[in-house]
């Protein structure tokens, strides 16, 4: 895995520097790798016992060139796990909504954001997370110690805060092309680790 310290010029840039940096490699991927990620990703993350002991796992709907989430979302479906997926609020918080299959996602355009696919069923409320024995978190990279950068809108930070104010233990996980995984990313006080980290080439735990 890379050793990259998400800077080429050997400095400290920032967070909003270093998202720029990782999305526009992100972007640049080809499209069969893309589709050979989801592939891949899901055949790893379905083999984590995090996952197999699961009831209930809160996941999301990749944008982009993401790792693919939908071949997972199914899957876990298939074996009987309850799925949440994200349903973004106005304040960027997050209510939730069962997965039902693709035909139940939405396409929901927020003011200022890209169009989302959403749950279209019931609104399960931001705590409905609580419920979750593992959560699979967006990124845009991971370093060794399991820091994990995210796009900068806050809406996980939220979650992370919300699970362990209520003395949650979920086990945290993010979905990452090999490239995105680093040697050190920066970090700041309300930052989580997160506990293992599915790429196309593997697992990898964190401490």
């Amino acid at each position: 895995m890379s050793q990259h310290t998400g800077d080429p010029r050997g400095a400290h840039p920032d967070k909003r520097t270093l998202r720029r940096e990782f999305l526009a490699v992100r972007n640049a991927l080809p499209e069969d790798d893309v589709r050979e990620t989801e592939r891949l990703v899901a055949e790893r993350a379905l083999d984590l016992a995090e996952l197999a002991t699961a009831r209930t796992v809160a996941a999301y709907v990749s944008v982009g060139h993401e790792p693919g989430t939908g071949a997972l979302l199914d899957a876990l479906r298939a074996r009987g796990t309850r799925v949440l997926l994200p349903v973004l609020l106005d304040d960027n918080d997050l209510d939730w909504g069962a997965y039902e299959g693709a035909s139940s996602l939405v396409r929901v355009r927020h003011p200022g954001k890209m169009a989302l696919l959403e749950p279209g069923g019931e609104r399960l409320g931001p705590d409905a997370v609580l419920a979750a024995d593992a959560v699979l978190l967006p990124g845009l990279a991971v370093d060794g110690r399991g820091m994990r950068l995210g796009r900068g809108g806050g809406s996980y930070d939220r979650v992370l805060a919300r699970l362990a104010a209520a003395g949650a233990h979920p086990a945290l996980v993010v979905l990452l092309h090999d490239v995105e995984v680093v040697a050190h990313l920066p970090e700041e006080a309300h930052d989580k680790a997160v506990d293992a980290v599915v790429t196309p080439s593997g697992v990898r735990r964190f401490n």
